[in-house]
């Protein structure tokens, strides 16, 4: 006869080992740090391509179209270049964290998929492009992916909330240490 681990624990640990199995609490640090990483990549790099190249090649991402009620799609601020630098450079950078192409990838998209969605409520709302909505500008960037990499990486709800929580206050203070550095146009 086998004796599994459950068995040699004490009664209420295995309850609490039970508990901790079924509702998923576990958090796997490792991967959510990989995946803060390519967020703040994902969400960076378009900032400092800006900063880089200025107005070159800064196409609109929406052509300048007007939704139904009359504002912008997107806005401005929300360009080709700042799309195609956020998937190539995340996806690039992805390998170099021991993490696979396709969830560098599939991390800058949703990432720029949410920064997207929270461009249209923005506008919807009647806020002008690169205004500050706290929460509506960090959480889908990074709910997103993290909810897209959920099962790829075996991430616990627990590191989600982890995640999202982290980068929400971690955009926040960097957002406004690089206004001070002169990389960003405001502080948020």
């Amino acid at each position: 006869m086998t004796i599994t681990l459950h068995q040699r624990l004490p009664h209420d640990r295995r309850e609490d080992i039970q508990f901790i199995q079924r509702y998923d609490i576990c958090m796997q640090y490792m991967a959510v740090l990989q995946l803060l990483v390519l967020l703040a990549l994902a969400n960076g790099s378009p900032v400092i391509a800006k900063w880089i190249f200025g107005n070159f090649c800064s196409w609109p991402l929406d052509g300048n179209i007007k939704f139904v009620d009359g504002r912008p799609l997107f806005g401005a601020s929300k360009t080709v270049r700042g799309i195609l630098v956020s998937i190539i450079t995340t996806s690039a950078c992805a390998p170099l964290l021991g993490l696979t192409l396709k969830i560098g990838l599939l991390m800058a998209t949703t990432a720029m998929a949410g920064d997207l969605l929270s461009s249209f409520l923005k506008r919807r709302l009647g806020l002008p492009s690169s205004s500050k909505a706290v929460g509506l500008d960090q959480i889908p960037e990074s709910l997103f992916p993290l909810l897209a990499c959920r099962h790829a990486l075996s991430l616990t709800a627990l590191d989600i909330v982890a995640g999202t929580a982290i980068f929400f206050v971690a955009e926040v203070v960097l957002s406004r240490f690089l206004f001070r550095l002169h990389v960003r146009d405001r502080p948020y």
